[in-house]
């Protein structure tokens, strides 16, 4: 898999490659493109469930990042809205993860949900 594919991959996924995300594939394609292009395809087949449509794949995605308040849950929002969510279950979504992490991920939701909509 080449470096130029695995962008693709995201650029097609989510509309761009995350910041983070673009230094890890520079550093690892520099240092080990072997570990790269075998992390790489073990992530992409995980996120393209056989079982699961993409809208709900990337919804889960987000609520998992919302219990970690990672800033990742931004893309993961961004590509479950490119894969045909709506804000109700982006809004549904948060509220599961509320559940499990309370008003920290639901008020991380509010503020990530807001800048996506607004761009």
């Amino acid at each position: 898999m080449d470096i130029e594919a695995i962008r693709d991959g995201y650029s097609n996924m989510i509309g761009m490659v995350p910041p983070k995300v673009a230094k890890r594939l520079e550093l690892s394609n520099e240092l080990d493109s072997e570990a790269l292009g075998m992390l790489e395809e073990l992530r992409a087949s995980f996120l393209d469930s056989k079982h699961i449509d993409q809208t709900n794949v990337q919804l889960i995605a987000f609520a998992i990042l919302l219990t970690q308040t990672s800033a990742a849950a931004k893309f993961h929002a961004k590509a479950a809205l490119k894969a045909g969510a709506t804000r109700e279950q982006l809004h549904d979504a948060a509220k599961i993860a509320f559940l499990f992490r309370g008003l920290a991920a639901f008020n991380h939701a509010g503020e990530i949900l807001d800048e996506v909509f607004s761009e």
